[in-house]
């Protein structure tokens, strides 16, 4: 059995993540909005940086569960959540900013949405 405090503690840090890369890329209209000023790099490393941290916490929340949590979400791609932080770790300056702005549009709102209700659900097995 795993620990379901500290399994709520983490997903708190991913929603807290995950609302910052919402806040930060709201302002990115368009791929070039992160490549065309300082800002728009200033953007992308620091959505970078929190996939990086949400990927590696879902690792981890992958192993402390033994794979038994994430499959209760299967609308979300737990290879590529979990994923993009080795590539974003190990291909940095590699970042592809049209991947980051197709990830933050298409994939971000359902992958809130799915921690949200891990939040609500683990909050209710606490609760009983």
């Amino acid at each position: 059995m795993y620990d379901r405090q500290l399994l709520q503690e983490k997903l708190i840090q991913i929603d807290e993540a995950l609302q910052r890369i919402r806040r930060r890329s709201s302002s990115m209209k368009t791929v070039d909005d992160y490549l065309d000023s300082d800002h728009g790099l200033d953007m992308l490393d620091s959505i970078a940086m929190m996939l990086i941290a949400i990927g590696e916490n879902f690792k981890k929340i992958d192993h402390e569960t033994k794979g038994t949590l994430l499959c209760e979400y299967p609308e979300i791609n737990w290879a590529g959540v979990k994923g993009i932080r080795d590539v974003l770790s190990h291909q940095y300056f590699n970042i592809d900013a049209e991947v980051i702005f197709n990830l933050c549009n298409k994939d971000l709102p359902n992958l809130i949405q799915a921690v949200q209700t891990m939040l609500h659900n683990t909050k209710q097995h606490s609760d009983s």
